[in-house]
């Protein structure tokens, strides 16, 4: 993101006469090239006049009879995060979003006693959310002196916004913090505006040199031990003293605290928030924390060089004496939280706070609310009626709203959002939700926001019906009337009319037949979102056979038992983020299930997800690790596979899926772990109760070789979001019966805490298990450096007196 990036491209003015109806009074800097009547009815919607303010939102370049044509080509702005997301499109058609404002003030010197008018600002952005404050002012501004001046005013204040020093995150950067509550996450990401006004860039400098051949080995050691001696401490006398501290017993380590992982960048165990006293060196030099130490590994991989740390310290990497720089201790007085970059826009001489944020996708415009969707569709006055649709009823007769919802937005169904005698921009929020749910958020499939009409008209009723599988809202309740589209959701009564000529529109075509489902494994729950195993296995334990053929038709299935988490999860307060996720996560699930149902029942090679394969372990054959959905439970795999056909075959016919085709072949070739199906691996160290010991240690051990760069431990990362426990399923390898799959873990762990992100991922785990990740590494690296010393004896060292050769003694072992 540049700072010279032009954040309004245009700014709108439209009045409503009583003679004349709505018009378009001012168009700046110049006019749109369009339809000015469709432009000024879109922006004074019906029953405007009986909202004292209205916020509405609608597209541009979205279809010919919207698509601008300006005079003057204006430079298209760098969208936020389009490049780091991999899906570049098009400048010229990009699409432009239109936050507008209609105001009505009571006049009764004018004929209809009212004066309507309606500003809007047309931005590449999509969080046009940001500009509500200052077009607030702008129009109050224009009531008082209505002039061109105005509208100047605003492009001008608007493009001056300085957002050169926000930091542009990466794909999975934006999938962690999306789901982190944390509001220091990446905050080392934020360096120049952290650093105070006046003073110079911090200069990192490496903390140590290697020196000979000891020098890379003890370079951790020594950083601990200088740190607390004086400045003309001789250098032997450290190394000395550092032998002699990973020589001792392990009955003198200290307990761990949770001090132990702060963002300090201490490498000692930290009590009650400050450093142990370094007096004490020959007692606490054997709790040394858990070493950053890269010079050593299970695979002999180079140590962490000058070079190194000094190129990766934007990642909030630890130096070689296991420093954090010092900007991730503490906020900066002006980044409260790291979610949103703070700007200012100046208007009028007032000064404008804007909070940017940092993690949203393309699909995701505006301040939309996942919750409120939910919680208007599932509300007990909730009806459904019309035809069942296999594209729709994934359940049968007992499928959620939202689920048939889901299921329209991804298969190409026409949807209309009505919204009778309410105001036009909570209509147009639905329809934003409605997009975000179809495509995960805007993070799996796309291409629902170029077919979506925050808010529609008649104006142009015939342009926007003719758009295949639009999703509109609208206000006036004739459409219902009409026979355009296929699935009506009435925000104001909570009901879904499924359209009676939905099988004749959408042929169902044949659904699979299970009998003839090729599977390797199966089970409902998959991917960790679906309610725990036991969970699953409960009613085949506990009913009679009646009891569980009812149970299977009502409860057992995928759609069922997810929408009840989100109920539950929202009637427990959780927030808006928590919801998205596990949307986001459905929507995943879905595209997963979708490959597999490519490769076991069409028999083809799918390009839109890893191949469904299992781990293969045969003699005189190199093992090889499984990629694709798994399940726990065949019968159950075969359940869903088969309900879920219909919607997968229309789903297939769609643009939606040719986009997700491309996009997944794309982060395939450009994601930084490539060869790997990583969330299949984590998969299966979260939920198999049989693994085999090869199959455990050949995942952790390409785990550890694919987080060598700070790239590949955000992508690791970000498939292990707080809320299904960060690194627990990490964490079992600590446990192993096997020692090469504790070295594993210890040294992926290693890696993780060598960046500020890491260390707060590690922070999440509980005290028993960063204990043993504590313990295993201290015995990790005092074995490393007990052998490196022994190889490294000079032989002017016997020479010594026999005070110093009994305390070197116990340094070589």
């Amino acid at each position: 993101m540049t700072g010279g990036a032009e954040h309004c491209s245009f700014v709108l003015l439209a009045d409503f006469d009583i003679d004349r109806g709505a018009q378009l009074t001012y168009q700046f800097p110049q006019p749109l090239g369009t339809d000015e009547t469709l432009l000024a009815n879109l922006m004074l919607p019906d029953g405007a006049e009986r909202q004292p303010e209205d916020w509405t939102i609608f597209f541009l370049n979205q279809r010919p009879f919207n698509t601008i044509a300006p005079v003057l080509a204006l430079e298209p702005s760098e969208s936020h995060g389009g490049e780091a997301d991999g899906r570049n499109e098009d400048k010229s058609q990009e699409l432009i979003y239109v936050l507008n404002l209609v105001r009505t003030k009571l006049d009764k010197t004018v004929r209809r006693g009212a004066i309507v008018k309606a500003m809007a600002i047309c931005t590449r952005h999509s969080f046009i959310e940001i500009f509500k404050p200052v077009l607030l002012m702008a129009l109050d501004d224009y009531f008082m002196n209505p002039s061109q001046d105005c509208l100047a005013r605003l492009f001008d204040a608007v493009n001056s916004m300085d957002i050169s020093m926000a930091p542009v995150l990466s794909r999975f950067e934006r999938l962690i913090m999306r789901t982190s509550e944390r509001k220091d996450v990446f905050l080392e990401k934020f360096e120049e505006l952290s650093r105070p006004a006046g003073s110079e860039p911090p200069v990192h400098n490496p903390t140590h040199k290697t020196e000979g051949s000891v020098g890379s080995q003890s370079s951790f050691e020594e950083g601990i031990l200088m740190r607390g001696q004086p400045k003309g401490r001789d250098r032997d006398s450290v190394k000395n003293a550092t032998a002699s501290a990973t020589s001792l017993p392990s009955t003198n380590q200290h307990s761990p605290s949770d001090g132990s992982f702060s963002l300090d960048g201490s490498a000692v165990w930290v009590e009650n928030g400050h450093d142990q006293s370094m007096s004490q060196a020959g007692t606490n030099a054997s709790s040394t924390a858990v070493g950053t130490n890269r010079s050593t590994s299970l695979r002999g991989r180079k140590s962490m060089d000058a070079s190194s740390s000094a190129s990766s310290h934007n990642h909030g990497r630890r130096d070689e004496a296991g420093a954090i720089p010092a900007l991730t201790t503490t906020n900066p007085p002006l980044l409260k939280d790291t979610h949103f970059f703070p700007a200012t826009i100046e208007y009028n001489d007032h000064q404008l706070p804007i909070r940017l944020p940092m993690c949203t996708f393309q699909e995701e415009v505006g301040d939309y609310s996942l919750i409120q969707l939910v919680q208007t569709f599932s509300a007990p006055s909730t009806t459904i009626t019309g035809p069942i649709h296999p594209h729709l009823h994934t359940s049968g007769n007992q499928t959620h709203p939202i689920i048939i919802l889901f299921n329209a937005l991804v298969t190409g169904k026409r949807i209309i959002f009505l919204g009778h005698h309410r105001p036009a921009g909570q209509v147009s929020s639905y329809v934003l939700s409605a997009c975000a749910l179809g495509s995960g958020c805007g993070i799996v499939p796309r291409g629902l926001i170029k077919r979506a009409f925050p808010y529609a008209n008649l104006i142009n009723k015939e342009e926007w019906e003719s758009t295949p599988a639009y999703i509109a809202g609208v206000t006036n309740p004739i459409f219902e009337a009409s026979a355009s589209w296929d699935l009506l959701c009435d925000i104001g009564t909570s009901r879904m009319v499924i359209s009676k000529d939905i099988h004749q529109n959408h042929p169902a075509g044949m659904p699979a037949n299970p009998v003839q489902l090729i599977v390797r494994s199966g089970t409902v729950k998959a991917e960790g979102s679906l309610g725990s195993e036991e969970e699953m296995s409960r009613p085949s334990k506990d009913l009679n056979p009646v009891q569980k053929a009812e149970f299977v038709g009502k409860v057992e299935t995928a759609d069922n038992i997810f929408m009840e988490d989100i109920i539950s999860a929202i009637s427990l307060h959780y927030g808006e983020a928590h919801v998205r996720a596990r949307f986001t996560e459905y929507a995943t699930r879905f595209v997963r299930l979708a490959a597999r149902f490519e490769e076991d029942v069409l028999g083809i090679n799918t390009t839109i997800g890893y191949p469904g394969v299992s781990y293969i372990e045969s003699s005189g054959e190199e093992p090889r690790l499984g990629s694709g959905l798994c399940f726990t439970d065949e019968a159950a795999g075969v359940r869903e596979l088969a309900a879920n056909a219909s919607r997968i075959e229309a789903w297939r016919r769609t643009e939606s899926y040719e986009l997700w085709q491309q996009d997944f072949n794309k982060l395939k070739n450009t994601n930084p772990i490539q060869g790997v199906d990583i969330a299949h691996q984590l998969w299966k160290l979260r939920h198999s109760k049989r693994m085999s010991e090869g199959e455990a240690s050949l995942i952790y051990r390409t785990l550890a070789e694919n987080t060598q760069t700070y790239d590949q431990v955000t992508e690791l990362l970000s498939l292990l979001p707080p809320h299904h426990n960060g690194l627990l399923p990490l964490s079992f390898g600590l446990f192993h019966q096997q020692e090469m799959v504790r070295e594993y873990t210890v040294e992926i762990f290693n890696e993780l805490r060598s960046y500020s992100v890491g260390v707060q991922f590690l922070q999440a785990l509980n005290h028993f298990q960063r204990y043993a990740y504590v313990r295993q590494a201290h015995v990790r690296e005092s074995r490393l450096a007990r052998d490196h010393n022994t190889l490294t004896i000079p032989p002017s060292y016997m020479s010594r007196t026999p005070s110093n050769r009994s305390e070197s003694s116990l340094a070589g072992g």
